[in-house]
């Protein structure tokens, strides 16, 4: 386990020349969720997550050393497309990690990023694109330090995708993922995302995950905004508290394949991560009438099959559909005749749990 003061790069003797790295990165679904920051990003409560297998953003960075060192250069693209709009966050995430990586002014970057999913679909791609982001650096970083250690560089390639988006942390290693402080996991830290590593019930194996689109627009409340709203929050203290309970509990029912305790928890923090947004001030609500069809929908489907099917939702309208693999027939069928009609123009996508971060680099 590594501190902050173990991130900030010691100087290399070496020389490098231009190259290029490509990484694939997930995004993930947060079951114990976290609303709230600190400063630096650090999170005000732990959260536990799924990491997504087929939702990724892919990432190349080409370097090329600058004969004039000192600033912060990049050109960034879209899938192939030069994309201004997407300099600001690209900027301050460079600016957040210099302390920590200040060879970044050694080299002009070219950053061609692609999503799997459909952009502007309502899933947050700023985790898996800073998490990929991220661990292209570090790539870059281990060329420079050649003896790296491998822990030390998922941590680092954690921590520096949590300065660019505090949920990033948990997309680069692992199938479930801890962010936060809590005594049952080992080695768990605000700094970055660490993988869990106690074994789970043959259940979870292979989770699925199917997302409804329920809103593909952009969302009326940006998250940064939402997370700052609970400074002050009349039930701030209340929800900080529960979060970690709430963990607790979970842990244990991904130990024991308990489905009651499992669905139970899930649903309620995703519904409490909403009363948090309708109770804060300014108050907003994300969800849509669609998102609460589809929600009575899985309730009355659940009591009338016992299929251990459940929900959760981000920040957003939209709705992951969660299911052992073994309910995977019997729960797509459902969902093609009862719930793709409340979806945007009936769309969904398909996925489970994976692994994390991917190198493709040739």
């Amino acid at each position: 386990m590594h501190t902050t003061t173990d991130f900030t790069f010691k100087g290399s003797t070496l020389e490098l020349g231009s190259g290029s790295f490509r990484w694939s990165a997930p995004s993930n679904i947060a079951l114990v969720k976290y609303w709230g920051k600190k400063e630096n990003q650090i999170p005000a409560n732990p959260s536990l997550s799924f990491t997504l297998n087929q939702c990724k953003t892919i990432t190349q960075l080409d370097f090329d050393p600058k004969a004039t060192k000192g600033a912060i250069t990049f050109e960034f693209k879209f899938e192939g497309e030069p994309k201004p709009s997407f300099h600001p966050k690209i900027q301050q995430f460079f600016e957040r990690i210099l302390p920590y990586c200040n060879y970044i002014t050694d080299f002009h970057f070219t950053i061609d990023t692609q999503n799997t999913f459909p952009h502007s679909s309502g899933i947050a791609s700023s985790a898996s694109g800073m998490a990929a982001l991220a661990v292209n650096i570090m790539s870059l970083e281990r060329l420079l330090q050649p003896e790296m250690e491998d822990n030390y560089f998922w941590e680092k390639a954690s921590f520096l995708a949590r300065l660019g988006s505090g949920s990033a942390c948990r997309s680069l290693k692992g199938s479930i993922v801890v962010w936060g402080e809590h005594e049952q996991i080992k080695g768990s830290t605000p700094a970055y995302g660490v993988a869990f590593e106690d074994p789970v019930h043959p259940i979870f194996q292979n989770y699925q995950d199917t997302i409804l689109l329920v809103d593909k627009g952009e969302k009326q409340v940006s998250s940064t905004v939402g997370h700052d709203l609970m400074h002050g929050h009349p039930f701030a203290a209340e929800r900080f508290a529960q979060a970690p309970q709430n963990l607790s509990l979970l842990v244990e029912a991904l130990k024991t394949g308990d489905m009651e305790a499992f669905i139970r928890i899930t649903e309620s923090e995703a519904l409490t991560l909403h009363a948090m947004m309708m109770t804060s001030t300014p108050y907003f609500i994300l969800m849509k009438p669609n998102t609460l069809e589809i929600i009575n929908r899985i309730w009355r489907f659940r009591q009338g099959t016992s299929i251990p099917v459940c929900f959760t939702l981000d920040a957003g309208a939209n709705v992951h559909v969660l299911y052992p693999e073994n309910d995977k027939a019997t729960v797509l069928q459902f969902i093609k005749n009862e719930l793709v009609g409340y979806c945007q123009k009936e769309q969904y996508i398909c996925d489970a749990i994976g692994n994390g971060a991917q190198n493709l680099t040739p």
